[in-house]
């Protein structure tokens, strides 16, 4: 696992095999979220280039007999 420092202006580099493995591109937006005592980065993208991306996710959910 690929370890960063914190620079003195708060400033990370994400390591380029992570970069390349997500195609990440310079100036590409990317939200930053705290969840449970860490930090998480999600790169921001087109909703164009979503399309597709959750394609055979399973959506048999099993329902109450009475919901039905």
């Amino acid at each position: 696992m690929p370890t960063v420092t914190i620079s003195p202006k708060f400033q990370v580099v994400i390591p380029k095999d992570i970069r390349d493995e997500l195609s990440l591109a310079p100036g590409q937006k990317i939200q930053a979220i705290a969840y449970n005592n860490r930090i998480e980065l999600i790169p921001v993208r087109p909703l164009r280039q979503m399309r597709g991306f959750i394609k055979g996710i399973e959506t048999d959910v099993p329902r109450e007999e009475e919901r039905i």
